[in-house]
């Protein structure tokens, strides 16, 4: 699943978000918030796109009594989620590959953070639905991504936005209009509206926005 080297290029992942993400401080401490609502004391929660152990690290280290599951199709990713969890590697598995190759569960929880606008439409339908599947009934799911309008002018405006914030002050010009570029093309970003209705097909109810900073914006949805 990994080894003992992990690239530079991903160990620097672990700079990416809280430069990238406004409040990223403050999301992993509303997400365990949240699915602690739920989730027992000893539960068992799936984390879909664990590759660098951010997030599991942050949970693990919340909730002692909790089990966890983490999935990511990266190697490289996986190896430096194992680094980053070493104090709680007891309680986690992580399993490699994209959401079918995580356990059937069923699950206490999941969570998809900062993931999904990594993934075609297509396939994040499919994503979602396996994710509900493998949740108990009435088990949260917390969704974070990025997300907003797809019309134009708003959609463009938006990605600028997106590319200056998590850019260094000073930055070649040409350096940010190639990041404009790139998250228009590589990235697959539906509008609010659009994401909380794949939720709903996908089986989820009493879906709720509970973070909202600048391009990003994170659900809590329930599977029904």
């Amino acid at each position: 699943m990994s080894g003992a080297y992990t690239p530079l290029r991903h160990r620097g992942y672990l700079d990416g978000p809280p430069r990238q993400v406004p409040g990223f401080a403050s999301l992993h401490r509303m997400v365990e918030m949240l699915l602690a609502e739920h989730v027992p004391a000893t539960g068992r929660v799936l984390v879909h796109g664990a590759g660098g152990g951010l997030e599991l690290r942050a949970l693990a280290e919340a909730q002692p009594g909790w089990l966890f599951d983490g999935v990511d199709p990266s190697p490289d990713m996986l190896a430096l989620a194992e680094e980053t969890i070493v104090p709680y590697g007891a309680r986690v598995l992580l399993h490699r590959g994209v959401i079918d190759a995580a356990p059937s569960g069923p699950f206490d929880a999941a969570t998809s953070l900062l993931t999904f606008h990594f993934i075609p439409i297509d396939e994040r339908r499919a994503t979602l639905r396996q994710l509900h599947r493998r949740l108990k009934p009435g088990a949260p799911l917390a969704l974070v991504h990025i997300s907003f309008p797809q019309s134009e002018p708003e959609r463009s405006q938006w990605i600028a936005r997106h590319a200056a914030y998590g850019a260094p002050r000073g930055i070649d010009p040409a350096h940010l209009e190639a990041a404009r570029e790139a998250i228009g093309t590589r990235l697959t970003i539906l509008s609010p509206g659009e994401d909380e209705q794949m939720l709903r097909e996908a089986g989820f109810d009493r879906i709720s926005l509970f973070f909202a900073g600048l391009s990003f914006r994170g659900w809590i949805a329930y599977a029904a």
